[in-house]
């Protein structure tokens, strides 16, 4: 079993890579340009490619960072991205029952990282970014995981497993909660700091924000976590709302890149507004109503 999860977290540092490309393709169509399409194969190995670049690179550090702690956040930040994807069961013996909470727990821990690497750094640019971060996430994830208890309190049961098994046998979730899903999506961006919520980085401000400082090996571990990410809340969401249709899990991924695309970024007093006043009030009154139906059912 433990070979087998080997073979996974490869597959999805693979996955990872031609992510990218499959990004970088999408918004040259969007912007009327084809994107990457000079190396092999029209550009396929373009990630490989990238990854040779990166990895060869200099190793240069600043004087004035932390070294070890610059090295540590970018290590963590690509070990707790391949943790989360353990909650993942080959079959219906290996699941294990808290396996909702352990997400939950794991991805709560991002912001360490995020907050870690930005303060290593020593570099103001770097240190703005982890403020705005540090409270778009701290804000959205009180929100998410309330939507996640929303799901999977109806099931009643906090494995994924289980949740899959209930939904087989039930309708799909997103003929019950589809006005949900719009909420979800949207959450679901600003929870990995992607457009139109990347404050974190945003590079008409920051100049790259809290990742400022890192090049090559170091970078690669960055971003490697935040495509790792990207990827697994894709498959979250097909689980949660259309359980094993796994092409759907591709549209989920379209549509991240095809909101970067498309949408400029927010404002930050606005994106907080949003998770405050309206989000997280909705949520709660869903949450409190879900309760109360199904103490009644019992």
């Amino acid at each position: 079993m433990l070979v087998m999860y080997l073979v996974m977290l490869i597959f999805v540092l693979l996955s990872v890579a031609f992510l990218t490309l499959f990004e970088r393709k999408i918004l040259g169509y969007i912007q009327i340009r084809k994107g990457p399409d000079k190396l092999i194969m029209k550009g396929f190995f373009q990630p490989i490619s990238d990854a040779v670049k990166l990895f060869s690179k200099e190793k240069s550090m600043g004087l004035v960072l932390n070294k070890y702690m610059y090295l540590y956040f970018s290590i963590l930040s690509l070990y707790l991205m391949l943790l989360i994807w353990l909650i993942y069961s080959f079959n219906k013996i290996d699941g294990f029952y808290y396996s909702v909470i352990y997400f939950l727990l794991v991805s709560g821990m991002t912001i360490y990282w995020l907050m870690g690497s930005s303060w290593a750094s020593n570099s103001k640019y770097a240190l703005l970014g982890c403020y705005r971060s540090g409270a778009q996430v701290v804000s959205y994830e009180v929100g998410f995981i309330f939507l996640c208890l929303v799901f999977f309190e109806s099931s009643y049961s906090y494995s994924l497993l289980n949740f899959l098994t209930f939904q087989e046998n039930a309708n799909y979730f997103i003929f019950v909660f589809w006005f949900l899903y719009f909420l979800w999506v949207v959450i679901i961006l600003a929870e990995l700091n992607r457009s139109p919520f990347d404050f974190a980085e945003s590079e008409s401000e920051l100049v790259s924000g809290f990742n400022i400082e890192y090049g090559g090996a170091k970078f690669a571990f960055l971003f490697l976590a935040e495509y790792g990410s990207i990827l697994f809340m894709s498959f979250l969401s097909m689980m949660v709302f259309f359980t094993k249709i796994f092409i759907l899990m591709i549209v989920m991924l379209f549509v991240f890149i095809w909101v970067r695309g498309v949408f400029p970024r927010y404002r930050y007093d606005n994106l907080m507004y949003l998770n405050w006043k309206i989000f997280l009030p909705f949520i709660l009154m869903i949450f409190v109503l879900m309760i109360f139906i199904k103490n009644i059912l019992m």
